[in-house]
Parts: C-alpha cells; structure tokens; sequence
C-alpha cells in the first residue's frame, strides 16, 4: 500500500496545478468538482502519511536488530519496533478507509422533510419535537437553518415542516436520519395516562446545486394561492403562496411561508431540486446490481429506524441494535451518540466489501 501513498501525493500536486490553471477558473462547476476531490484527497493523504511513517519505522526498526551491532541501539529499536506494531493495524484501516469512495454528496447541505405520520395530534407534536432537536443539533455543530415550509397542526405540533441546513458535511451527517421515527410516551392529552405510540416519517435529501441539475421552465407549473393557517398574521391576505408541479415527474411541491410570492418560488424551487436530485441518484443506484442495500446507507424511508420511549428515557436505533438511555439530552440536540456508531457501522461494512 506504501506506492499508493505516492500517488496520491502526485494527484494533490496535480489537483492544486489545475486549481490555479486560468481554463478552470472560469469554469464554476469544474473548480467546485476540483475542490471537492482535493479535500477528499488531502484527507486520504493524511491516513496515508501516517501509515507510511509506521510501516516504515517498523521496517527501519527491523533492519537495526537484524545488524545486531549495538545493544543500546537493538534495545531502543525493539522499544519504537513495539510501539509501532501496536498503532500499525489502526493505520492500516484507517487508510483503507479513507480509500474507499467517498459519497460525492456527502459534503452537500441538505434539505430535510418531517411529516407527522400515525398518531394524529401527538404525532404533529412529536415532528415539532423532532425539527427542534435538528435545530439544536444544528446550532451546536454551527450549521445554518432556513425554514423552507411549513404546515402546523396545533398545540405547537406540525403536519409537516420543510427545511435546509448548510455547513460542513451535513448531508454527509443527516442521511442517517430518513426513515420512521417512533415515540412511545404519555401525550398531553391523554387523562388515563396511558402510553401511545406514535410516529414521524424523516427524509433528508442532498440539496442540487445548479451545476448538479437543470429544471426547465417549460418542465413545470407554477400556481400561486392564498395562504392558509391557524388563523392571525400568519394567514396571508394576497396570493403569496406558491405552487410548483414538476410535470414529467409530477413531483408537486408547495411554500407559504413568506409574505414575498417571489421568495416562496425560491425556496420551492430549493426543494423540487432537491427531490428531482435524490430521484435521479436513486435510479442510479437502483440500476447498479452491486451497490450495497443495507438500511444504514440506502436510508430506507419505509422502514422504522429508531424508537423514542419517554417512560423509559431510552432511544433506541434498531439499524444497529444500539440503545441509549439519554433521551433528554438526545432531545436536547445531542445527536453524536447516536449518529457517530452509525457512520462507523457503515465504513465497516463498507470495508468488508471492498475486501471480498
């Protein structure tokens, strides 16, 4: 693997070249290609280096005690020898990971849907609590939160909210999150003080940049509407509210948010790109045979992929069989617990692959 690393040095010369090359400079979307693959690379090299130092102390360390000359030399070989067979197969899969390919979404914001699924008025409430533990995530990772629709059920619950996070690697982050997400605990309005069980559903999608896809004029419909909701100043009094069908996908998608008819056909434009994007990603996969389906990866939306018990204070990730009893700081945005063992689960798997 030592030649490896050298090539990999030769790429970063030859990526920071075409970075400052004039051709490229005035090509928007070959310098954010350029400069996505140079932050993989420069990552990879880093695991690389550190392999090399090992492998190669290991090899000088070797060649000192096969001499066999000096014994306060053999005795300080054999010492750094130990401590470098004990980091080398760390190293080793450290560095086959960052070889491996890396989701070319993952550094992408993304955009997240919550929708209240079975349970009714506990089920509105549980997405409000669901989208304001993203929030929280959001803010201690320092990432920025755009609220792109929403549609609120009463009793501060919603029937669906629609937004946008942008930082560092987010989609890369979130897209463990889609799927079925299920609460058991005592609603409020509840007076037996029984358990039910309700849920959400989450999808999280990489948000397209233009240079990712192109939505024709002539491929949709836009109808603009009244606002609706729970009534007051948010209930608007002109047609402000946007509409948008994508009409050779039929893909609908709404905003009401804003008072400005023009910044809801933003933001609805934000999300139809970013569904139309995830369709397009998903046939792709869908026709490569290989590709691996585990629900860690492919973030299957069908099924239930975590439980949220409130008596119990205990979430559990039935993709992993993980189970944390941190509720309230889980709710309070501390999401690394739960999301950290799943990016590790998947490199895992992925390695085992990569080696069959």
């Amino acid at each position: 693997m030592l030649h490896l690393v050298e090539k990999i040095e030769k790429r970063l010369i030859d990526l920071d070249q075409s970075l400052v090359d004039p051709a490229n400079l005035a090509d928007r979307g070959k310098l954010v290609e350029l400069n996505r693959e140079r932050s993989h690379v420069a990552d990879v090299l880093v695991a690389g280096r550190r392999y090399r130092k090992i492998s190669l102390g290991i090899r000088e360390a070797r060649e000192i005690i096969k001499a066999g000359e000096d014994e306060e030399l053999i005795a300080m070989a054999r010492e750094e020898l130990a401590g470098y067979e004990a980091q080398l197969e760390e190293a080793e899969k450290e560095f086959k990971l960052a070889l491996l390919p890396r989701d070319p979404n993952d550094a992408k914001a993304a955009v997240i849907e919550v929708r209240a699924g079975t349970g009714g008025d506990e089920a509105g409430l549980f997405a409000g609590d669901i989208f304001r533990m993203y929030q929280r995530f959001a803010d201690i990772q320092g990432w920025k939160l755009e609220l792109l629709n929403t549609n609120e059920s009463g009793m501060g619950g919603f029937k669906e909210v629609v937004f946008s996070l942008s930082g560092d690697s987010v989609y890369g982050t979130m897209k463990y999150e889609s799927g079925v997400h299920r609460v058991q605990r005592v609603p409020a309005t509840e007076s037996q003080g029984r358990i039910h069980t309700s849920a959400i559903s989450v999808a999280v999608f990489p948000e397209a940049e233009d240079v990712d896809i192109e939505v024709r004029e002539q491929d949709i419909r836009v109808d603009v509407y009244r606002s609706s909701g729970p009534g007051g100043q948010s209930v608007n009094t002109t047609d402000s509210a946007v509409r948008i069908t994508h009409e050779p996908t039929g893909l609908v998608v709404s905003c009401q948010d804003e008072k400005s008819q023009l910044k809801n056909k933003v933001k609805a434009m934000k999300v139809l790109r970013a569904r139309l994007y995830d369709r397009i990603m998903s046939e792709q996969m869908e026709k490569q045979a290989a590709e691996r389906r585990s629900m860690v990866s492919s973030g299957d939306r069908s099924a239930k992929i975590r439980t949220y018990n409130f008596p119990q204070s205990r979430v559990t990730d039935h993709r992993i069989g993980l189970t944390l009893y941190r509720l309230n700081e889980i709710m309070a945005g501390d999401l690394t617990g739960l999301i950290d063992p799943l990016k590790q689960h998947d490199q895992e798997e992925r390695l085992k692959l990569a080696s069959d």
